[in-house]
């Protein structure tokens, strides 16, 4: 504990300095102009289809259900009939459905898209009372953990970068304050977290490293679309630093379960019994943690081909062979993040499970007097007087009721 501590507490004193220092100012200049469009919400009240003009030729056909009027009233109580959006992609609105309109400098309103707060907020009651049924208090320290993350994401990270502060910077000193406050307020102040604490602090460096070798290793700069090329261009962000702070923060999101996993399980075998040493908790917490690795691997390539589904589709319309596709920027800077990552998620296994073992076989020293008659460790077979939840060692007492 005092090793740990010894680490612990200067880790948060420089994190809170590095905190205070980069906290953003407000005073980002994103060289976009406001805008004098005003966005207003209302409800479309009828729908006045009409028949679709003729494309031309080769053209793509519009879609009928976009050909027409809506009548819609706006929340101020104006009731008006505009065209509805039409084109490739336009969706399809019906009477009753809550829009966002666009009010302009002019005074023209315009159907933009529909709005979604209604149903947003049922989702995350739906989220929150699922996570506070099971989880209980825990679910509810969870659920706060969530809101400072955002938070830290929307106040700190994000603003830092905009005003021109180094992205890896930011990303690492984000990450190490949602680190270590999301992990104690979420599973309290206990060994087990601080073990976890350490464990990924290791791992989340050792993912650091690792990246900032790779990214320059395999040329990658982190212009990959519109919208790094644009960030590029007019805000002069270092895009290949911001592609680095993605990665960390990324990381940092698989690091805590794995290590929080990897802490509580030695933990938990160490209290089922506590004549296992160091050698047999690593093995065993191990043995879990290589099956929750191998898990854990399938969902990320899984997480990747479902959010690119529709680039993968484009790439095998056009009948690119595989080595071309793989060596496009966009695909083989997603290859580089998988592989840096898991890289970082293996080393978590052992470096948290060898550090939990430590502590718990310090608690719990090898040969401890109440399991020495138990040959089989922890799957001996237990008197047959007791069931599975009695505690091996009753007391005295309780042994010669049992026996008369």
């Amino acid at each position: 504990m005092v090793a740990g501590l010894a680490v612990l507490v200067p880790l948060a004193v420089v994190t809170l300095a590095a905190l205070l220092w980069l906290w953003p100012d407000g005073k980002a200049d994103t060289g976009a102009a406001q805008s004098s469009v005003q966005r207003v919400t209302g409800t479309v009240t009828g729908i006045q289809l009409k028949q679709c003009p003729a494309a031309p030729e080769g053209a793509p056909q519009p879609d009928p259900a976009t050909c027409g009027n809506a009548v819609v009233r706006v929340d101020g109580g104006q009731v008006m009939t505009l065209r509805l959006p039409s084109g490739p992609g336009a969706q399809h609105f019906a009477a009753g459905d809550d829009v966002i309109l666009l009010h302009g400098a002019d005074g023209k309103y315009q159907i933009s898209d529909h709005d979604r707060t209604a149903p947003l907020w049922v989702f995350g009651a739906a989220f929150a009372l699922a996570v506070i049924a099971f989880g209980r208090w825990r679910g509810v320290t969870a659920l706060v953990g969530l809101v400072v993350t955002f938070v830290l994401l929307l106040t700190f990270v994000i603003p830092g970068i905009l005003e021109g502060e180094s992205p890896l910077l930011v990303a690492i000193v984000g990450s190490a304050a949602i680190m270590l406050t999301v992990l104690y307020l979420t599973h309290g102040f206990s060994l087990s977290t601080s073990v976890a604490v350490l464990g990924t602090l290791a791992s989340l460096t050792l993912t650091g490293v690792l990246s900032y070798g790779a990214l320059g290793f395999a040329r990658l700069n982190g212009i990959t679309d519109d919208s790094a090329l644009a960030l590029d261009m007019s805000l002069k962000i270092d895009t290949q630093g911001l592609l680095l702070a993605s990665i960390i923060i990324g990381a940092l999101g698989v690091l805590d379960d794995v290590t929080v996993t990897q802490a509580v399980t030695v933990a938990e075998l160490a209290h089922a019994n506590p004549s296992y040493g160091f050698t047999r908790l690593y093995r065993a917490a191990g043995r879990i943690g290589r099956a929750h690795i191998a898990s854990v691997i399938n969902t990320i390539i899984l997480a990747y081909a479902g959010a690119s589904l529709p680039l993968l589709l484009l790439f095998s319309i056009g009948q690119q062979p595989l080595g071309e596709v793989l060596t496009t920027p966009v695909i083989a800077q997603e290859i580089v993040r998988s592989i840096v990552g898991t890289v970082g998620l293996i080393a978590a296994v052992p470096i948290t499970t060898a550090l939990a073992a430590l502590t718990a076989s310090r608690h719990h020293p090898e040969n401890h007097p109440a399991e020495e008659t138990h040959d089989g460790g922890f799957f001996a077979p237990r008197d047959a007087q007791e069931d599975l939840f009695t505690p091996s060692e009753r007391p005295a007492r309780h042994r010669r009721r049992a026996r008369t």
